[in-house]
């Protein structure tokens, strides 16, 4: 069966008003409980990252926890995640970031990837790219070969993606 873009929006859960007022809140469960839609979502993000030599997938806790490790395991990568404080037990490095009511902060462990990795990094949703850039800058403090980043969607009039440089690609399978 071929699926279209529009299939998979269309099966995006839009709930308003979360977890704030005033805030369209776009639920990916409903992608990831339909079957159909998970194998074409993991075939559409094979299809984009199969030939860039890519090592290690690193999911953002926690929805990037989901599609992440699928997509490692097609890619022959390893998988790592990127959590927040005191989740990880091995030593870590960190980096925080400004958030709409205060600071956060994520974490990886310090021996997760190398000089030779090219790294996926990997999350459900783009909207003002803080929580992403904030992972992109924790996994350039191990000095991987190549960072590329990647998002289920994009909510294309918040602009995230003006977080990054041009030395990393970001690329999501559905633009709203």
């Amino acid at each position: 069966m071929i699926m279209s873009k529009e299939r998979l929006i269309k099966s995006i859960r839009e709930i308003p008003d979360f977890p704030i007022p005033g805030i369209l809140f776009y639920d990916v469960t409903t992608l990831f409980k339909d079957a159909a839609c998970l194998q074409e979502l993991s075939d559409v993000m094979y299809e984009m990252y199969k030939d860039k030599g890519i090592t290690k997938v690193v999911g953002i806790e926690s929805r990037g926890f989901i599609m992440g490790p699928i997509l490692a395991t097609r890619l022959n990568a390893g998988f790592i995640p990127i959590r927040k404080p005191g989740k990880l037990p091995a030593e870590t490095i960190e980096e925080s970031y400004d958030k709409e009511y205060g600071k956060d902060t994520v974490q990886i462990h310090k021996d997760a990837l190398d000089e030779n990795d090219v790294v996926l990094l990997h999350d459900d949703l783009l909207a003002t790219g803080g929580t992403m850039k904030a992972a992109c800058d924790l996994v350039k403090k191990l000095k991987p070969k190549k960072v590329y980043i990647n998002f289920i969607i994009e909510l294309k009039e918040l602009n995230g993606k003006a977080m990054f440089g041009d030395d990393v690609e970001v690329e999501s399978v559905l633009s709203l």
